[in-house]
């Protein structure tokens, strides 16, 4: 065999027949999304990410908690009523409850807690404006940054930073489905948080009294400024509306003009007949619509004449029908019987045309009517424009005459009821408890915020690992592997297992080695399945396993698993390695001799004694071939190794670095991508494809390496 593979001229490409099968018809899968399992492999292989990231903002907590000076809060609690005290009847400040029980008018009252005027108040009270905790002057930014000058004198200022100061410690908060206020007040010292606490709460208390009073005085005052005034007001409006009626001549009757109420009723009866003049108008139309056959009309069909004449009709229609067949067209009875037909048909169409007369004339005469109707009332709308003009500022002036007259009626009651609300005070809001010095710190919450941080951290380093991973995504899943090269996986191996004598092939397996080697025989048994081979198919069958450059060791181990899985069922099975050789100063001859038709393959692959599998290795480099001389050695060394071998198993590198594989991509019946979840990048996947497809071919099938199994 080698001398007449030695004897082909080398100067021509020989000529090649093609033995290989039809790849089949490739499938489509759906294209995957990431599902929960996918995610928890990202996470595990980010999971240093993840922790460090927790661990640096728990850390950056715990130094905060531990080196932030502590402060604390008092609270004072105020219960509003809605309905205030009822000493007298209290217009100014109404004591109503509302729908919601009060809650939105308590709320509105946490705002006046927090007002200038309340906070105010209490510095005043507490001489707040000389401590350095508040006043601005004992705080290290600004005593670092120094004083910023303001626009007024420096007492304004200072008064200006301690109200900012006391606004930012402050906090007024209402439970829920209560009406009672909390006042809290952080400082640095539970008897300062305590006293401004009790005195903001003083505040609003005296506040609310200064407010209600001065409401009571200024509403009193400006009613009693513009009673005078009002009453004038009602007079002048009087007069002008008597001066008006009298000047347009406008007669009124119950409340509305006289010509009004004629107009209304015109257009009433107008609107009547507009209706009537449309249903006649409608059933004259269909009269005319139905031409030749009135008698389809509702009206013909409502009318008892013409059903009584219908009915004579089918009486003589059906004698007629019987005279005809006992006694003949020609006998006396049945010409009298048809010409009784004739009479009957004939009262039928006279009834009809007067049904369609009449109609018409009613139309008529509802048209007239309209139209009658229609002058009329064109005639009184004409008539009543200059009463309508003058009815408008008539209106006007009753509407200003009666707004006036309550207004004055208004002010006349109240003038005398504000003169006794200002000395009393009608507020029911009073403090139920005192605030007490703290025992506790209020801030910083150290096991709080380190417990916090902690789980936000977590949940920053999960998005900071999702966004590492998405931006450079991996294989995932098997559906999503399936999804990038359209076809199958057919197995999922476990990274790591129990040594075992694997390389030289042969030994006995581990229980795990045993696990795995199944996992790679079903892989076989999926491979060949759906293989269209002819049994009379000349070459053994064969696979390629190929991979990205970063997946090497597996993809060694992959094809080494497939050769052992074959031996261990009885199998004589060839292993091609065409990585085998190339740290070798002087390598052996292998597949590149092979290729070149230097050497046959049964002169170079032998069994070792006791194994099922023959090594071939790359071979020298030392000469190159062409691609059509290289397909066809292949063919013929495929078609030898049928003769000693039952499978050959070719580990076929990156392709896209190995182009002397690609023989062997033209010829072999499988083509294995393998890849490691969660770790081989989708751009090494989708790159190693293009190379296998560049070769002529597309791969059939994948093989997974899970390193978390």
């Amino acid at each position: 065999m080698q001398s007449s593979l030695l004897s082909l001229p080398q100067q021509h490409a020989p000529e090649v027949t093609q033995y290989a099968p039809a790849p089949p018809p490739a499938a489509s899968y759906p294209s995957s999304t990431v599902e929960l399992g996918d995610l928890k492999r990202i996470l595990v292989r980010r999971r240093f990410l993840i922790l460090a990231t927790a661990a640096l903002l728990t850390l950056g907590a715990l130094l905060y908690g531990l080196f932030t000076p502590a402060l604390y809060s008092s609270v004072a609690e105020i219960i509003v009523d809605p309905q205030d005290l009822q000493v007298v009847t209290n217009d100014v400040n109404p004591s109503r409850v509302p729908p919601d029980g009060g809650i939105t008018m308590v709320e509105s009252q946490v705002a006046v807690v927090q007002s200038s005027g309340v906070l105010l108040r209490a510095i005043a009270a507490t001489n707040l404006t000389e401590d350095p905790e508040f006043n601005g002057q004992g705080g290290f930014l600004s005593r670092l940054l120094g004083d910023v000058p303001g626009s007024g004198s420096a007492e304004t200022d200072k008064t200006g930073k301690t109200l900012d100061a006391l606004r930012r410690r402050l906090a007024v908060k209402r439970a829920d489905k209560v009406l009672v206020l909390d006042v809290i007040v952080t400082a640095k010292s539970a008897d300062k948080a305590a006293k401004l606490a009790n005195a903001v709460a003083q505040a609003y208390l005296t506040d609310q009294a200064a407010a209600r009073a001065k409401m009571a005085t200024d509403a009193s005052d400006s009613i009693t400024a513009r009673l005078a005034e009002q009453r004038k007001r009602v007079q002048q409006a009087e007069n002008a509306v008597e001066a008006y009626k009298s000047a347009n001549n406008m007669v009124m009757a119950a409340g509305n003009l006289v010509s009004d109420q004629e107009l209304t009723e015109i257009n009433t009866q107008l609107a009547a007949a507009q209706s009537r003049t449309v249903a006649l108008k409608a059933q004259v139309d269909q009269l005319r619509r139905s031409g030749g056959a009135p008698d389809a009309t509702s009206e013909a069909m409502r009318s008892s004449v013409i059903s009584s004449l219908r009915a004579q009709e089918a009486t003589l229609v059906d004698q007629v029908s019987q005279l005809g067949t006992e006694l003949g067209p020609r006998h006396p009875s049945m010409i009298a019987a048809q010409q009784q037909l004739r009479d009957t048909r004939a009262l039928i169409a006279r009834e009809l045309a007067r049904i369609a007369a009449a109609a018409e004339t009613d139309y008529e005469r509802a048209l007239a009517n309209q139209q009658a109707l229609e002058a009329k009332v064109a005639g009184l709308k004409s008539k009543s424009l200059d009463t309508d003009q003058a009815s408008v500022k008539l209106r006007e002036l009753q509407r200003d005459l009666e707004a006036l007259r309550s207004v004055y009626a208004t002010y006349l009651q109240r003038a005398q009821e504000t003169r006794e609300q200002v000395n009393v005070d009608s507020t029911n809001a009073r403090i139920i408890s005192q605030a007490m010095p703290a025992l506790k710190k209020s801030w910083p919450p150290l096991g709080l915020l380190v417990f916090g941080a902690f789980f936000g951290g977590l949940g920053l380093g999960t998005a900071l690992a999702l966004i590492a991973e998405y931006s450079s995504p991996t294989v995932l899943s098997s559906a999503q592997m399936q999804s990038a090269i359209d076809a199958p996986v057919v197995g999922v191996l476990p990274a790591k297992s129990e040594r075992r004598r694997w390389w030289p092939f042969g030994g006995t397996a581990t229980p795990a080695g045993q696990k795995m080697d199944a996992v790679a025989g079903l892989a076989l048994r999926r491979l060949f399945s759906s293989s269209q081979r002819p049994q009379d198919w000349p070459l053994v069958p064969s696979i390629l396993v190929t991979s990205a450059p970063e997946d090497a060791a597996q993809r060694g181990r992959v094809a080494r698993l497939l050769a052992n899985a074959a031996a261990a069922r009885g199998s004589r099975v060839l292993f091609i390695d065409t990585n085998a050789g190339k740290s070798q100063k002087e390598p052996q001859p292998g597949l590149l001799d092979v290729l070149r038709g230097e050497y046959a393959v049964e002169a170079l692959s032998q069994c070792a004694p006791g194994s099922n599998v023959a090594v071939l290795g790359k071979g020298r480099p030392r000469a190159a071939f062409s691609e059509a001389q290289g397909v066809y050695f292949t063919q013929h060394m495929l078609a030898q190794a049928s003769r000693n071998f039952e499978l050959v198993v070719v580990d076929g590198g990156a392709l896209a670095d190995n182009l002397n594989a690609s023989p062997l991509v033209a010829m072999v019946d499988e083509i294995v991508l393998v890849a490691t979840l969660n770790a081989t990048p989708m751009r090494d996947v989708t790159a190693a494809s293009q190379a296998i497809s560049v070769m002529g071919r597309l791969p059939t099938g994948a093989l997974l390496v899970d390193e978390a199994a």
